[in-house]
């Protein structure tokens, strides 16, 4: 009689186990851009490689430079859920950039790649650039002063 509860204790314990060991082999992830980037961006060769090879490898661009066609910009984002002290809430595990510059012949001529690191060591300007055409007109600022003036009190 002991030897039967024993069994199916034993069972109960391995069945346990393999549900409890099964939900921690992947973490839930969310991706957003090239999945992989830093592995297919290794596959790239300076002054060998050109756009199609690009293409073929990465992808077609996320972005391609304003002022210079001949910039693509490629990105990864992977978020995953935080730990207990983060209440769930999503935590950037990888975020990664890589910029190729190609020459007038569609060859690969410089390539950088930014990780979550690199991008937190760069500097912004704090420069605030003013924008005439949002500001108002001297009527448009004596009406709306005027205006809550009147209906402020309500």
């Amino acid at each position: 009689m002991i030897f039967r509860h024993i069994k199916y204790y034993n069972i109960f314990l391995i069945l346990i186990f393999f549900l409890l060991n099964n939900c921690q082999i992947q973490k839930a992830t969310k991706n957003h851009g090239i999945l992989f980037l830093e592995n297919r961006y290794n596959k790239l060769i300076v002054n060998k490689t050109n756009m199609n090879d690009v293409v073929k490898i990465i992808g077609n661009p996320h972005t391609k430079s304003v002022s210079n066609q001949q910039t693509w910009i490629y990105i990864e984002r992977v978020l995953s859920k935080g730990k207990y002290h983060k209440f769930g809430k999503n935590v950037i595990k990888s975020n990664n950039v890589a910029v190729l510059t190609f020459n007038k012949y569609g060859i690969l001529n410089e390539k950088n790649f930014y990780d979550k690191d690199k991008i937190a060591k760069i500097k912004f300007s704090k420069e605030i650039t003013k924008n005439n055409l949002s500001q108002k007109s001297f009527v448009q600022e004596f009406l709306q002063s005027i205006r809550t003036k009147m209906y402020g009190n309500r």
